[in-house]
């Protein structure tokens, strides 16, 4: 594999020069060039997708390089391309490359977005907080080369982790409060991963030469922490939000759609009383069963609060957490083959691990992360956040009574199968490759949230949990968390709502846990235009569903449409309608 990328990387060279205006046969090279020359402005992210030698250079060793110079050098690539791609003409191109085409016209669009109006690497420390972070981490937990040469690329990358960290002192020119918390408190994740997760695994042959390199990256991390705790400039306490007009273009590009963010609230403000109406009904009948001495209540809230409440009660401890979660994974996998709702990749490559703490300030529940690209034999890893012990009673029930039996297997549904786990594999199968690495590098986000938010669903419509009242009553929390997620999204960064407020809508109207809504808020302030993903991309899968299901009548298959729509990888919804009726067509 290494040979391969090094040959790709030198056709690369020879592709940079050619600015013809006439449209070649397919658009794979064009995307390959894009995909590997934007992956090397971010070897950081190259070793996590698999790509892990160019011509001379070996990623695995390097940092991202946010100097004035290289980060000019991004802004002429992506200029430069968008120049190029405009001469061409897709008219005459088949489905699949228009596609492609479109994904990466986009692409451009939000990198220089980012690197002119927004500029992330000049306020936001946690930027390189998390990027020095994944540069040790994905080495260290990725199996893509032996365990004695992957400690040698941290070691490497340790090396330069000191002058990485001057740079990032001399951009940041002042950032808000609650990014320097989380940078502050993503920082110590770091140290505590070099100077103890790493350290106790480097092979004794090795050790001296990790020792002579973490000390001056050890001695580093903390006078960053030092002087994002003393020196770094306060910007104003709400300086965090993006505003309309950035928001708006990035709300279009991130999500792939025409949809504008006061149209997509609208339509989440819309959905919150016929969702909370559903729970009512669906409530009702179990609080005849728990609270039949309460009788019906004025305020059909307190009915829905007092049966989430009981269904709350039922949950793990914090030492039992993951490996609860562990048991719901392979009751998943059990429905999913029994069911046949669609066939289950071929891989176990899947693992469940503890989120890392340094990125466990927009983590703090759980993710997933999918096998490389480049490399789909890797480890994927659904990450569960442990609940910290040092944390009062009082704050771990919360988390608990949140995450409790019904919804940790929900979270285990979305993050893993069906959904984000299931989504990526069949993603890391499409043909080309070219094809593969740019959907997976640049997936759409409604897509691949979406997808799992539709998979879940799909698995309670089928009767999962012996169609457990329960878990339906749940999910329909989920709804309007989902809901709620769109709504707050928007609102905080275009319509001036404060963290009082945010907070109130989740626990006022959408019944979360205090320890779950200040969670969501931070995350909110340390991200825009992914909250809003899940809403969007949910009612995008129901809406290309129905729409297919009419295009083929009588011949719909809900496992073949399953199959056929995750084979695409992660398009734009509003393109993914489009590839499968050509797909159907036989264009």
């Amino acid at each position: 594999m290494i040979r391969h990328l090094a040959l790709t990387g030198l056709a690369l060279l020879a592709l940079s020069g050619c600015h013809s205006a006439h449209a070649p046969e397919d658009f794979g090279p064009l995307a390959e060039e894009f995909v590997y020359s934007t992956l090397e402005f971010s070897p950081v992210s190259a070793t996590a997708a698999g790509y892990h030698q160019r011509p001379g250079k070996n990623l695995d060793e390097m940092l991202d390089d946010f100097s004035p110079e290289a980060l000019e050098a991004q802004r002429r690539f992506y200029y430069g391309f968008r120049e190029r791609l405009g001469k061409l003409n897709p008219a005459g191109w088949g489905a699949e490359d228009r596609a492609d085409y479109g994904i990466v016209l986009d692409q451009i669009e939000l990198a220089l977005l980012e690197l002119d109006h927004v500029r992330s690497y000049r306020h936001n420390p946690t930027l390189y907080v998390e990027s020095a972070g994944n540069a040790m981490f994905s080495p260290y937990v990725l199996e893509y080369a032996p365990a004695p040469v992957r400690m040698r690329h941290i070691t490497a990358r340790l090396e330069k982790l000191p002058s990485f960290l001057v740079t990032a002192r001399r951009n940041l020119e002042d950032s808000p409060p609650i990014w320097t918390q989380v940078a502050l408190d993503e920082n110590a994740g770091n140290i505590e991963l070099i100077d103890h997760t790493i350290r106790a695994a480097v092979p004794s042959s090795l050790r001296g030469a990790y020792g002579r390199a973490a000390a001056p990256a050890l001695e580093a991390l903390r006078a960053f922490g030092a002087w994002l705790k003393s020196d770094l400039k306060p910007a104003s306490e709400d300086a965090w939000r993006l505003g309309p007009d950035k928001y708006r273009e990035k709300f279009r590009l991130v999500l792939g759609t025409e949809r504008t963010p006061d149209q997509v609230l609208e339509a989440a403000e819309a959905d919150l009383g016929a969702v909370r109406a559903r729970m009512l009904e669906l409530a009702g009948p179990l609080h005849r069963k728990w609270f039949p001495e309460h009788g019906a209540h004025a305020d059909p809230n307190v009915a829905i609060r007092e049966v989430l409440g009981k269904i709350a009660l039922r949950h793990a401890l914090p030492e039992t957490y993951i490996d609860e979660a562990k048991r719901d994974l392979e009751a998943a996998r059990t429905f999913v083959r029994g069911r046949g709702l669609l066939p289950l990749p071929p891989r176990q490559n899947l693992q469940v691990i503890e989120t890392p703490r340094f990125l466990r300030g927009i983590y703090a529940v759980g993710g997933f992360v999918p096998a490389p690209a480049l490399e789909p034999r890797l480890g994927a890893f659904y990450w569960i956040t442990p609940i910290p012990p040092e944390w009062p009673a009082e704050r771990k029930e919360s988390k608990l009574r949140e995450y409790n039996y019904y919804k940790l297997n929900l979270l285990t549904l979305h993050e893993a199968v069906p959904g984000h786990y299931v989504q990526a594999e069949y993603a890391n199968d499409i043909d080309p490759s070219s094809r593969r690495l740019l959907r997976a590098v640049f997936g759409n986000t409604p897509y691949i949230e979406g997808w799992a938010e539709y998979a879940t669903q799909t698995m309670l419509d089928a009767g999962y949990l012996d169609n457990s009242p329960e878990l339906r009553l749940t999910f329909q929390k989920e709804e309007l968390r989902v809901l709620a997620n769109a709504i707050l999204d928007i609102r905080l960064h275009t319509r001036g709502m404060t963290g009082q407020q945010a907070v109130a809508l989740m626990t006022g109207q959408t019944f979360q846990e205090i320890e779950e809504a200040t969670a969501k808020l931070q995350r909110a302030q340390l991200s825009s235009c992914q909250l809003p993903a899940y809403f969007v991309g949910w009612r995008g899968w129901l809406r290309v569903r129905d729409e297919f299901h009419q295009f083929v009548g009588d011949e719909f298959d809900l496992a073949e449409f399953h199959h056929w729509a995750l084979d695409e990888g992660a398009v734009p919804l509003s393109m993914l309608g489009r590839l499968l009726d050509a797909k159907t067509a036989g264009q």
